[in-house]
C-alpha cells in the first residue's frame, strides 16, 4: 500500500492553518514566497478579511486555500512523507498538479492571482449560487437536473454511513431556491454566501478570460500519478494537465473519480491537505487523515507507519 494526497476544492474564505504557520518555518517561508508572487500580504493570505468584489474575493480565496495545501505538503516532506500519487477537486486538482511537478509553484499562484482581474458580473445579471443535493446512495441522477438554470456541478460520493450520496448543483439562485422549495425537506440545500455557479456553463465567461493565461503557462508531464477530477483518468502529459486547467471552471467534478483513481494506484492511506474536504462525512475506499492542525501531522506519521505504508514508491518532487 502506498500514500496518496487528496486536495479539496472550494475557496478558503475562512482562516485556517494559523497554528501550523506559527509552528513550522517551512510554511512561513512558503507564505513569504506566495506573497511575492501574488501581491497579497501574508496577512491577507493567512487570516485577514477577503475583498468584497466577487472575482477578487474568489481569487484571494483560492490563493489562501492552495497555499495551505502546499504548506501541509512541505511540512510532511520535511518529515519524510511524500505521496506516491495525488489528486484533487477543482482548485485542489490544479494544486495537485503543482505537487506532481506538472506546473511550477510560481506559475500556479500567479495564475490564481491573475483571476482577480476577471470581469465582475453585470449589475443586472441574475444572481447565481450553488446547493447540495442529498440523494439515495444508489441513485445516479440528482434532483432538478432537467430544470432550466440548474446544473449538476459535482459528485462527492456516498456518505460515511452509506445512506446517501451528496451531489453539488450550480445555477441561478432563483432556480435553486425553487427546486429546494419543491423538493422534500433537506433534500436540496442552497449554500448561503455562494454567489458563483462553479463548474457549470455559467462560468464560461470566466473560462474564456483565463484561457490565454493558461495557454501561456509551462506545463510538463506529471512526475507521479496525477488523477483527474473531471473523469476517471490519470493525467499523463503536459497537454492532459493544461486541458484540466482549461476545463476546470465549467465542467462538473467528481471526488469519486479522484479516490477511485488513487485506489487503483495502490493507495492505502489518503492524507487530506487542509480542511476543504469535511471530516467524517464522506466514504473513502481507504483510511484518510485530515491535516490542518499541528497534532494532525503526528497523526499522519503514526497512521502511515501503523498501516505499513510502502514509502519506496514515493517519488514526489519538492
Amino acid at each position: 500500500m502506498t500514500l496518496g494526497y487528496l486536495l479539496g476544492g472550494g475557496v478558503g474564505t475562512e482562516p485556517h492553518g494559523l497554528e501550523l504557520y506559527r509552528e513550522y518555518q517551512v510554511m512561513r517561508s512558503l507564505y513569504a514566497q506566495v506573497s511575492d508572487w501574488t501581491g497579497l500580504t501574508v496577512g491577507q493570505i493567512l487570516e485577514e478579511e477577503l475583498p468584497e468584489a466577487q472575482e477578487e474575493r474568489q481569487s484571494a480565496g483560492t490563493v489562501r486555500e492552495a497555499a495551505l495545501a502546499v504548506a501541509v505538503h512541505d511540512i510532511l516532506a520535511e518529515l519524510g512523507l511524500r505521496p506516491a500519487a495525488v489528486g484533487g477537486l477543482s482548485l485542489g486538482a490544479m494544486t495537485a498538479s503543482c505537487l506532481a511537478g506538472a506546473v511550477g509553484r510560481q506559475e500556479l499562484f500567479e495564475m490564481l492571482a491573475h483571476a482577480r482581474h476577471a470581469p465582475q458580473p453585470p449589475a443586472d445579471a441574475a444572481p447565481q449560487g450553488i446547493a447540495l443535493a442529498f440523494v439515495p446512495a444508489d441513485g445516479a441522477a440528482g434532483p432538478g437536473e432537467e430544470r432550466p438554470g440548474v446544473h449538476r456541478a459535482g459528485d462527492f460520493g456516498p456518505t460515511a454511513d452509506g445512506s446517501q450520496r451528496i451531489l453539488m448543483l450550480a445555477g441561478l439562485s432563483e432556480a435553486l431556491s425553487q427546486l429546494a422549495a419543491a423538493a422534500a425537506p433537506g433534500t436540496v440545500v442552497p449554500l448561503p454566501g455562494r454567489t458563483i455557479a462553479v463548474h457549470s456553463p455559467l462560468r464560461r465567461a470566466f473560462r474564456d478570460f483565463m484561457a490565454p493565461r493558461i495557454d501561456a503557462m509551462a506545463f510538463s508531464a506529471p512526475e507521479i500519478p496525477l488523477l483527474s477530477c473531471l473523469e476517471l483518468k490519470e493525467l499523463n502529459s503536459a497537454d492532459d494537465v493544461r486541458e484540466l486547467f482549461q476545463r476546470n471552471s465549467t465542467d462538473p467534478i467528481s471526488l469519486v473519480d479522484v479516490y477511485t483513481g488513487l485506489r487503483r494506484q495502490g493507495v492505502g492511506l489518503g492524507l487530506v491537505m487542509g480542511p476543504s474536504i469535511p471530516e467524517g462525512i464522506l466514504d473513502f475506499p481507504f483510511p484518510v487523515v485530515h491535516i490542518d492542525q499541528p497534532e494532525h501531522i503526528q497523526q499522519a506519521l503514526t497512521t502511515a507507519y501503523e498501516l505499513g505504508i510502502d514509502f519506496s514508491a514515493t517519488r514526489a518532487p519538492l
